[in-house]
């Protein structure tokens, strides 16, 4: 009998977007030791013995110790948490979604739904309760739904790496003095923390409105490349080409050619193969 296995991915990892910029010299000595200290032996774990529930204040119990599973999670998480930390507002500028996916903790079903229930639960029943983060949801009227959750770091976060309060607190005034240093060359007001912190609630939301958008275009696109793909091939390619005709005006069209018209129907016939196979990213 085959062994059951106790989680999709045993050992996630952090992965660095490919067109990444360097980040602050802080925040890379801080994803460094994330790195290598061991989360389920540092003293300010185990000297935290009640957990509190964010919203309602109550004392949860807590039952066992920190799991290896969880551990590596935990690492892996924190390390894309403080790649994505905006150091003045001390706010994560990533999605949960976001976070879960670049540490390999997303999983998909069999009809290639995302679930990104290991990460979600790892915040919510772990890392907010404990102290280490605090979370803000937000209701969006016209949408009628939730903003991505706004996720903040707390000192306790760094000190289980061994950073103090103190230290941390430096770090911030020192950049917030670098980001007043730069608006008063542009001819802007110097900002306080509380502003740097709006603006930074105001890009994240900004950014989750925009992705969501997005992935409304990609699924009304993808959508629309099965339904084409599934139709006989030149039944499919017939209904390109009359696209691509509409498309040109009769001038650009003598320019481009028969051959060159063809290799544009092929094309794009690939192109529409390639969107109905592959999952919204």
């Amino acid at each position: 009998m085959l062994e059951k296995k106790y989680v999709y991915n045993p050992y996630p990892q952090f992965i660095q977007p490919e067109n990444h910029k360097k980040r602050p010299a802080f925040i890379r000595y801080a994803m460094k030791r994330a790195a290598t200290i061991n989360i389920t032996k540092n003293k300010i774990y185990s000297s935290i013995r009640e957990f509190k529930n964010p919203i309602t204040g109550h004392v949860l119990p807590r039952k066992r110790r920190l799991n290896k599973h969880r551990a590596r999670a935990l690492r892996a998480i924190s390390q894309a948490m403080l790649y994505h930390f905006n150091i003045a507002s001390t706010l994560v500028m990533a999605s949960v979604e976001k976070l879960s996916d670049v540490c390999g903790l997303s999983t998909y079903s069999s009809v290639g739904n995302k679930s990104i229930t290991r990460a979600s639960r790892l915040i919510t029943d772990f890392m907010e309760p404990i102290g280490l983060i605090s979370c803000q949801k937000i209701w969006d009227k016209i949408l009628g739904m939730y903003i991505p959750k706004i996720i903040c770091l707390k000192p306790l976060f760094f000190m289980m790496f061994d950073i103090s309060q103190c230290r941390l607190k430096q770090i911030r005034i020192k950049q917030l003095q670098w980001i007043n240093k730069q608006l008063v060359k542009k001819g802007k007001s110097k900002i306080t923390f509380f502003e740097a912190k709006q603006k930074a609630k105001e890009k994240h939301i900004q950014r989750s409105l925009n992705y969501r958008q997005y992935k409304h275009y990609i699924n009304e696109n993808q959508n629309k490349a099965i339904q084409i793909t599934q139709l006989k091939k030149k039944y499919a390619r017939s209904y390109i080409l009359n696209k691509l005709v509409q498309k040109y005006s009769i001038e650009e069209l003598c320019n481009i050619g028969l051959v060159n018209l063809k290799k544009k129907v092929n094309c794009e016939y690939f192109k529409l193969k390639q969107l109905a196979k592959h999952s919204i990213p």
